[in-house]
């Protein structure tokens, strides 16, 4: 059930400013599922995968590169890959931490990559094993390398709006490592809220800093967890400023397994809910949505957090 078959208006209060259409980039396969404890089946990630695309999401984060010893859940990125089961019209990139991943990524004719780096020294050191600077002697080879054989580059920038051990993060640092990835050949910059903490305040103040600076809205997608839940005010803050790409997650699985006050990422289903009260397209079928997140949540013992799936799924 939608916002229509409730009465509901499909468009909420001025809407001048809101795109007519958005793409949500799906990270649950990935981002999703990196922090079970317990190994997901490939079977399982597999029909995850493809319930997915069946459910109308059009870009869907398969999985990571990362070294098995680091993120065990992911040690199965080539089988993953090679019985896929691709959807015409969709995408599935794939994260890539350095060029022995990268190496990988070839070889699994992977054609959409990812890579992440850090807005923060510290968060660099703890995640990346370098610093603020240094992290680019890692991407900008890769970046270079993946380009040159056609693949499309995304950038994920992590700490954007806050840091639990650097505190509030000013906006020209963020805006500093994202075009440096703008400049090493990234198409497009994911601007992480890793630990929840933004407001859409601070959001507006970020996105506004890049524009100052010459970088084209349409090439900045937001990927916001809820730890004060906050992200779907911040969502619509970033929309109504001009993105129209949003990470999710379905069923609000996920965090980061190197911020320990990070909790899941916006659910998928709240973000469809959201866009459908707007009015804005995005291509999705909420029920079958609904529908797979409680298939995974079953797969994984555990309710899902996501509150339409409560809602909907009764």
């Amino acid at each position: 059930m939608g916002v229509r078959e409730l009465g509901l208006p499909e468009r909420i209060g001025s809407t001048d400013s809101l795109p007519s259409k958005v793409t949500i980039w799906e990270v649950g396969p990935r981002d999703g599922l990196q922090n079970e404890a317990e190994v997901v089946p490939v079977e399982v990630k597999l029909e995850f995968l493809d319930r997915l695309a069946g459910a109308g999401l059009t870009t869907l984060e398969a999985t990571s590169f990362v070294h098995p010893k680091w993120v065990p859940q992911l040690a199965d990125a080539e089988e993953v890959l090679a019985r896929l089961h691709r959807h015409d019209g969709v995408r599935y990139p794939v994260l890539v931490p350095n060029e022995r991943g990268l190496d990988r990524a070839l070889a699994a004719d992977v054609t959409h990559i990812a890579v992440f780096a850090s807005a923060t020294e510290t968060f660099a050191r703890r995640n990346l094993n370098s610093g603020l600077d240094a992290q680019f002697a890692m991407f900008e080879p890769v970046i270079g390398r993946a380009r040159e054989a056609g693949l499309d580059v995304r950038g994920y920038v992590s700490m954007c709006f806050g840091d639990p051990w650097e505190g509030a993060v000013p906006p020209e640092q963020v805006v500093a490592v994202g075009k440096r990835l703008l400049d090493a050949g990234c198409s497009q910059l994911s601007l992480g809220d890793t630990i929840g903490v933004a407001t859409a305040a601070s959001v507006e103040r970020v996105l506004d800093a890049f524009t100052e600076a010459g970088v084209t809205i349409g090439d900045l997608a937001v990927h916001f967890h809820d730890t004060y839940g906050q992200a779907l005010a911040n969502t619509l803050a970033a929309l109504r400023k001009g993105v129209t790409t949003v990470d999710s997650s379905a069923g609000g699985l996920g965090g980061c397994p190197y911020a320990e006050s990070a909790t899941g990422n916006l659910a998928t289903e709240d973000l469809v809910w959201l866009l459908d009260g707007l009015g804005v397209e995005h291509g999705v079928d909420l029920d079958a949505l609904v529908e797979t997140s409680v298939w995974m949540a079953g797969k994984l013992g555990r309710p899902s957090p996501s509150r339409v799936v409560r809602a909907l799924a009764g």
